[in-house]
């Protein structure tokens, strides 16, 4: 009778201790691959973004087009500036009926400047925007993994917690993953060419 009492509490304690060892074996091969164990893991998405690859891309293509933008405006503003110092010159010789469609003339070339310019910015600025999108977008998968992996539940904005350990941030982490998987994206913007 006492063999047959082991034998019952054998199978349950064998399988509690082999599922105690797969989840060691679980929380140590998350561990090694820089994933805490937590219920509540953090994440600071602006770091997120801007060290990964993809948006260290981003940001050089961005101010580079921003700079050459600049220097555009620069230009603009050189040759209006000419074009207003020859418009004050001709004011002093030329009648106000004369000059008045010249001023009006050169004050619809400024205003349609100014929107070209402000058109530009914004596109420049909602492309930034779509790219960070498109980069949340394929992160989301890298994301959820990192989350199963750790047991967490949750993963919270890390500028929106008063107080935590750095144990549960896994920014780092996030990174590596995502550089390694997509890189700084240019491939796929290629793929979305062909």
């Amino acid at each position: 009778m006492s063999n047959s009492i082991y034998s019952i509490v054998q199978g349950p304690l064998r399988a509690l201790c082999i599922l105690l060892a797969l989840i060691g074996a679980s929380v140590a091969h998350a561990q090694q691959l820089g994933v805490p164990q937590a219920e509540v893991l953090t994440l600071s998405s602006d770091r997120l973004f801007t060290e990964s690859q993809f948006g260290q891309r981003v940001l050089r293509q961005v101010e580079s087009e921003g700079a050459l933008l600049a220097e555009e405006n620069e230009r603009i503003v050189a040759e209006l500036s000419r074009e207003e110092k020859d418009l004050t010159e001709k004011r002093a010789e030329l009648e106000p009926e004369e000059f008045r469609p010249l001023a009006e003339a050169f004050d619809n070339k400024v205003q349609s400047h100014r929107e070209g310019q402000r058109a530009k910015l914004d596109a420049l600025a909602r492309q930034s925007e779509e790219a960070r999108q498109t980069f949340f977008e394929l992160a989301q998968p890298i994301l959820i993994e990192l989350l199963r992996e750790s047991g967490a539940s949750i993963v919270i904005e890390r500028s929106n917690v008063f107080l935590s350990s750095d144990r549960t941030d896994v920014t780092d982490a996030a990174i590596a993953r995502i550089n390694e998987r997509i890189g700084d994206g240019s491939q796929l913007e290629n793929q979305d060419r062909e």
